[in-house]
């Protein structure tokens, strides 16, 4: 039996950060444990080996990044634009290991070498774009311009990581935050 002390989310959780850390080599059941400061012996009491937790995690992280968020998005209420900028806000917020940036882009790496993985990623970013087009779609007219604004949207929230150059006179939060309220208007 599990030990009760380390429940199944926590495994998931911390294997989250070992991807988010070191991509899916790091998610090792032994360095896991350790991590945690409990033995390993817990982890097949939820698990039948390494690939079920991988396979958990993802599974985990589509939920979070895609079903979570635009369930939270939904019950805040609004327009579209109220919406719109929750989500952009709740995008750009660090620390759960579940959406954060750094998860994000570990698992868009990751899925550069593993079909099953880049499919899976394939389907959370249509989900996410197939989202924003409802929202956009309710003060955009344009079929092009809704397209445009979504991957604007979904660019920022990814590639303004990779991003080094300098931003000029602003910052890039500015420059940020100015990209939104464009998008918006």
């Amino acid at each position: 039996m599990a030990n009760s002390r380390t429940p199944r989310e926590a495994w998931i959780v911390e294997g989250l950060r070992a991807l988010a850390g070191g991509g899916p080599d790091a998610v090792r059941v032994e360095v896991l444990a350790q991590s945690m400061g409990v033995t390993k012996g817990g982890f097949y009491g939820y698990f039948r080996n390494r690939d079920a937790l991988l396979a958990e995690m993802l599974d985990t992280w589509e939920h979070a990044v895609a079903g979570n968020v635009i369930e939270e998005i939904e019950r805040g209420g609004g327009d579209a634009r109220a919406k719109l900028t929750r989500l952009h806000a709740l995008a750009s917020a660090p620390g759960d290991p579940l959406t954060d940036i750094s998860t994000e882009l570990a698992v868009r790496d990751w899925a550069r070498r593993e079909p099953s993985v880049a499919e899976r990623l394939r389907r959370v970013d249509n989900r996410r774009m197939a989202y924003m087009r409802t929202l956009y779609r309710e003060f955009c007219t344009d079929e092009g311009e809704v397209e445009m604004r979504c991957l604007i949207s979904l660019s920022t929230r990814i590639g303004n990581h990779f991003v080094a150059a300098d931003d000029g006179p602003r910052s890039r939060e500015e420059v940020v935050a100015l990209t939104r309220a464009w998008l918006l208007s």
